[in-house]
């Protein structure tokens, strides 16, 4: 199994996104406590460690941290939305102190729509010098897209742009929008239906595919998946009974999200789909998804090739 956990460095932020699910509070993390929480992994035998935020770039620490998880030989990533590190010499010390890969969140290719959805007039040419940066220092990226609203229909455009500029970049991870976390559910205008991005995510699929990259689709249930079910976040963790450990810098605290978590909500299709025990179902089902856009599968062999899938193919 390959675990691994997160640490949110702090709920401080330099953009204001219209979705964000860990949205600015003030609070941060000593780097004490950053420590003790990178020993308790280690201790769980993790194969890695996740800095996240807010915005970790923002810590003062941030590069002793990663330094430290370098010298204890445990692999330590990054999630940015692509600011501060748009600063080369800021960047390059952080891959000096042993940074290896980094995740870089882009909503839009289109610089209007991402500049909006972050409300930071800067955010997409920050990003852009944030992956030529990238490229000059030979650092790998991953690239994290929150699908909504207003990147539904042109995931795959976002794709292409992404892979005809920097083609070194072979990981891609979408999330459906979190519509429980606070500014989403201030700003439902940003919650798409499964159908707003039904056929651009499955163009943005097949296009990583055709060009052999890989990519994760997380809060986006097996019948909305096009041709590639076995990517599903959700359906990975349960099939192979991974599990998630969340460091969080509120009341939550430490979540260990084990096979169970996975599971979201089932519609009554649900109930007669072939998939059902693998298939995570839909998050926020009644609330903000409608389970009238589920359908069910009833090919029976589909639940087996995807297992496979998953457990020996090279997904």
């Amino acid at each position: 199994m390959a675990n691994i956990g997160y640490i949110q460095l702090n709920r401080i932020c330099n953009q204001n996104c219209l979705f964000c699910s860990n949205p600015d509070t003030g609070a941060t993390l000593s780097f004490e406590d950053f420590k003790e929480k990178v020993d308790d992994f280690i201790k769980r035998d993790y194969e890695g460690v996740i800095l996240t935020g807010g915005e970790p770039t923002l810590i003062d620490y941030l590069p002793q941290a990663i330094e430290y998880c370098d010298k204890k030989n445990i692999n330590c990533r990054l999630i940015t939305n692509g600011q501060v590190t748009s600063d080369y010499n800021y960047l390059a010390n952080l891959v000096n102190k042993g940074l290896q890969l980094m995740h870089v969140s882009l909503y839009s290719y289109k610089p209007k729509i991402q500049n909006y959805l972050s409300q930071n007039k800067n955010s997409f040419s920050n990003i852009i010098k944030t992956l030529k940066n990238a490229r000059r220092l030979n650092l790998a990226l991953n690239i994290n897209t929150v699908i909504n609203k207003y990147n539904a229909n042109h995931l795959d455009k976002n794709v292409y742009y992404i892979i005809k500029r920097f083609p070194e970049i072979n990981h891609f991870v979408f999330n459906n929008l979190d519509p429980y976390m606070n500014r989403a559910s201030k700003n439902i205008y940003t919650i798409p239906k499964l159908i707003d991005f039904k056929i651009s995510l499955n163009k943005a699929m097949n296009l990583l595919d055709n060009n052999k990259k890989t990519f994760r689709v997380e809060r986006v249930p097996l019948c909305f998946m096009g041709d590639f079910p076995e990517t599903s976040t959700e359906t990975r963790k349960i099939i192979k009974d991974e599990e998630r450990i969340v460091y969080f810098l509120d009341e939550k605290g430490l979540v260990r999200q084990t096979k169970k978590y996975f599971y979201h909500k089932k519609g009554e299709i649900c109930k007669v789909c072939s998939l059902v025990s693998i298939c995570a179902g839909l998050y926020a089902l009644g609330e903000y998804f409608d389970e009238k856009e589920l359908i069910a599968f009833h090919n029976k062999s589909l639940k087996k090739i995807i297992i496979n899938k998953i457990k020996y193919g090279s997904v």
